[in-house]
């Protein structure tokens, strides 16, 4: 008898974003806010997603430290995706973090058979290899898609949708949970303000 494989709340993502973004939006949603299940929390369950999106060597170790910095590269992404939604700039924290990834980072050119240059990360381990998502983000930024990946406006949820609407408006990651608590939330303090 096989064991079942763990399903986490971003395998079947509703809003994914075009390829290869969506490796960024899959790394935020490796954790279900504020209290859910963390995909990254352990090593065990941490390695396999990993190497899945090839931000980990099948054979590279995967440190404490390693896992620590993949993490707080999530949360960066997300104080990103939070501004992508119309929120605060990522504060010095979260940028000091991603400039960390970049001035470690390296990266090789290679060249396709159809002549097509694509950068990819050196190295084996996921340190080395974070270098990647700020590479798709820079593809990104260049052809307009960044600015469509977004963090839900729900302070509690904050979970990485992509804004396919034709305005770009997206604020929430679905309409039925987080956009009619945040509707309500504003109906409600618009009627208390009211003069009565």
């Amino acid at each position: 008898m096989t064991a079942r494989p763990v399903l986490w709340p971003g395998d079947d993502e509703p809003k994914p974003a075009p390829e290869p973004l969506v490796l960024v939006q899959t790394l935020v949603n490796t954790v279900e806010r504020p209290d859910g299940s963390d995909r990254l929390a352990d090593p065990t369950d941490a390695r396999p997603w990993l190497v899945d999106n090839h931000l980990l060597a099948p054979h590279a170790e995967l440190t404490d430290s390693d896992l620590d910095l993949v993490r707080a590269v999530r949360e960066a992404l997300r104080a990103m995706l939070v501004h992508n939604a119309g929120g605060p700039p990522p504060n010095k924290t979260a940028l000091a973090v991603l400039q960390t990834v970049s001035d470690a980072g390296t990266a090789r050119a290679d060249l396709g058979d159809d002549g097509a240059v694509r950068l990819t990360a050196r190295g084996d381990s996921a340190r080395d290899r974070l270098i990647e998502l700020l590479l798709i983000i820079r593809d990104a930024q260049r052809d307009g898609t960044w600015a469509r990946l977004k963090a839900c406006a729900n302070d509690e949820c904050q979970w990485a949708f992509y804004d396919r609407s034709r305005n770009h408006g997206g604020a929430w990651c679905e309409m039925a949970a987080c956009g009619n608590k945040l509707k309500n939330r504003a109906f409600r303090a618009r009627s208390k303000a009211a003069p009565r």
